[in-house]
């Protein structure tokens, strides 16, 4: 498992992302978090570039990761940068966890 952190420039973590190749092809972005005075900064979309960048040097052509219909402000986000619903979708405690992909 790759953990990456973005941090201010006082050193304070803003914001996580961690991921690992789960196969010769894949990648799995597992959680990916920022802090909510530092959103729209573009904390998030320098941490997954970061990620989809060590997966894909790891050879990963594909790329997944899970939300939840809750969380539609991250589902935007995830799919402003290419990542679109693959129709899986397991159970969370009781709540569809949906899964998204990017192939490159």
């Amino acid at each position: 498992m790759i953990v990456m952190v973005a941090t201010s420039t006082a050193g304070e973590i803003v914001g996580t992302v961690a991921g690992k190749a789960v196969n010769e092809e894949g990648g799995h972005i597992r959680g990916m978090a920022v802090r909510p005075s530092w959103q729209g900064r573009g904390v998030g979309a320098a941490l997954l570039k970061a990620i989809e960048t060590e997966l894909r040097a790891q050879l990963c052509s594909r790329i997944t990761l899970d939300t939840t219909e809750p969380l539609q402000r991250a589902i935007r986000f995830y799919e402003c940068h290419g990542y679109s619903r693959s129709g899986d979708v397991a159970d969370f405690f009781g709540m569809p966890l949906m899964e998204y992909v990017k192939v490159f």
